[in-house]
């Protein structure tokens, strides 16, 4: 599953949170490409380039094509290294074809470049990326372009997200449980429904993955043979239940409101015993006498 996520160009949207970060997994999956022979261009925001590259060897690094805009993104100290055009022109530069090689963007990261960038001016340029073809100027066709977006969930509103989500051609979503990660991985294809994965995984100190069949055995409380069972209505103030006896009573219990049978024959068929009532009215002087039925509408 993870080994296949960078068998399509287009872009890859790892979604990390601040409990389950998606760096570790970004740049394990640089490595790759530079192992797969790619040419890799890595747009640095957040962190410093020192700290980037910390953990790969000598072979991989040498094979990053580093952009920093961490140091100073705005040219702040004049010393003439900003890049033109701000990020979007570094975009734009990175695949400028001077090699056959399949490229590979890696974006560290979007929220940055969200935070900077207005969101539509930002998706524009990752949909040109992904579709831009050949142009007099390089050297040689684009032929497939990758690109890797590491997004802080937890920074934007639904809007950005959602907006880069129907860009993405693959989604990563970064969870776990018990201190194990797993990536839930949603793959759009043209012309096929898309399709859910979750991958277990650890990432080694070189930043190769370590890929696992599921869930650690502590994630999982109901196959451990010795785990207890809680009742929870053992400590309730109230039953939940009726006792026999209770039934009984609650059934030869009749409501007001039922009109039984026996109540029905009483009304319409007084025995010789019982009283007979009557009701005497006398009319008041303000009174308004109708001789008409009231009831003469009704049908009845």
């Amino acid at each position: 599953m993870l080994e296949s996520l960078l068998a399509v160009g287009g872009l890859l949207l790892l979604r990390d949170s601040v409990q389950w970060e998606g760096r570790s997994l970004l740049k394990a999956l640089i490595k790759k490409s530079v192992l797969c022979g790619e040419q890799v261009h890595i747009l640095g925001c957040e962190v410093s380039e020192e700290e980037f590259r910390e953990g790969f060897d000598a072979s991989i690094n040498s094979q990053l094509v580093y952009h920093d805009l961490y140091r100073d993104p705005l040219n702040w100290s004049k010393t003439g290294e900003a890049f033109p055009g701000g990020p979007l022109g570094v975009l734009r530069a990175m695949c400028r074809k001077t090699d056959p090689r399949p490229v590979t963007v890696a974006l560290d990261s979007l929220s940055w470049l969200l935070l900077h960038l207005p969101c539509t001016t930002l998706c524009q340029t990752l949909h040109a990326l992904n579709r831009q073809d050949s142009s007099p100027g390089d050297s040689f066709p684009v032929e497939q372009v990758r690109v890797l977006g590491l997004l802080h969930e937890e920074l934007h509103g639904p809007g950005p997200v959602g907006a880069l989500s129907s860009l993405a051609q693959t989604e990563v979503t970064l969870s776990g449980t018990a201190g194990q990660a797993s990536a839930h991985i949603l793959y759009r294809r043209p012309q096929q429904h898309p399709t859910h994965k979750t991958q277990w995984f650890s990432i080694l100190p070189d930043f190769s993955l370590d890929l696992q069949g599921g869930p650690p055995l502590a994630s999982q409380p109901h196959s451990h043979p010795h785990t207890l069972q809680v009742d929870p209505t053992t400590h309730l103030t109230f039953n939940l239940h009726l006792s026999k006896k209770e039934k009984e009573a609650k059934d030869s219990l009749t409501l007001p409101f039922q009109f039984s049978s026996e109540k029905q024959q009483a009304l319409l068929c007084p025995g010789l015993g019982q009283a007979t009532s009557y009701i005497f009215y006398e009319p008041d002087v303000y009174d308004d006498l109708d001789q008409e039925d009231p009831d003469d509408d009704l049908d009845i």
